[in-house]
């Protein structure tokens, strides 16, 4: 099926440029966690930042220090108030994935990009040049005063731009941040870019890739 949306909003994070919070902290805590340990405290962060986001909205600093304090706490490890910083300060350091410039380039003279990502408006322009394309619109969840996967935050998007979601397309590397709302806001299209950080789940009408290079084909571009 060939898709023509008015708009096509990306998550930005895990989806367009490597989301590099797990291999930072365990650089960070490889002296204070054992390696069999590791992927537990891993996973453990991963999952506070989730539930961190659920709630009324907070600084992003505010989100990975309680998530890694928490984590923390949960398996006995010794917490630095350093450690937030470290964690917090990689962020516009992180790169994009391989190929998603050239497609994001492709893609922009003929369906205008917009990016929907849970990060703050002085955080965000950094990790948007490193993707070099045009967007017509950057979003954060410090302007929408809330976090995907929470409806505010697409809605205040909605509003930005004029636009039911019955127009769009959303990308996505996560389900559970982003193309489970997707679904319940009825988005007329949503690509899963499958970057084995997230399984895949039926029953959501998404298009599965396995390569970001196979989106413009949706896009019958």
């Amino acid at each position: 099926m060939i898709f023509k949306p008015k708009f096509i909003s990306f998550d930005c994070y895990g989806t367009l440029i490597n989301f590099e919070m797990g291999p930072t902290a365990k650089a960070l805590f490889e002296s204070r966690v054992p390696v069999e340990r590791m992927p537990a405290f891993l996973d453990s962060f991963k999952a506070y930042r989730l539930d961190e986001v659920m709630g009324d909205w907070k600084p992003f600093f505010d989100v990975v220090e309680n998530s890694i304090r928490r984590t923390c706490k949960a398996h006995g490890v010794a917490y630095q108030p350093s450690d937030a910083v470290a964690l917090y300060d990689a962020i516009p350091t992180w790169q994009p994935h391989p190929n998603v410039v050239e497609v994001l380039e492709a893609i922009a003279p003929h369906i205008p990009l917009v990016i929907l990502s849970n990060s703050m408006v002085d955080l965000i322009p950094a990790s948007v040049a490193h993707l070099k394309a045009k967007f017509h619109a950057v979003y954060t969840a410090e302007e929408a005063r809330a976090y995907k996967p929470r409806f505010q935050a697409f809605e205040y998007m909605f509003d930005q731009l004029g636009c039911a979601p019955s127009q769009m397309m959303h990308v996505s590397s996560s389900f559970r941040y982003d193309l489970m709302t997707a679904s319940d806001l009825g988005f007329m299209a949503k690509a899963f870019i499958d970057r084995a950080h997230e399984p895949a789940v039926e029953g959501y009408g998404v298009n599965r890739l396995t390569d970001v290079r196979e989106l413009p084909g949706l896009l019958g571009l």
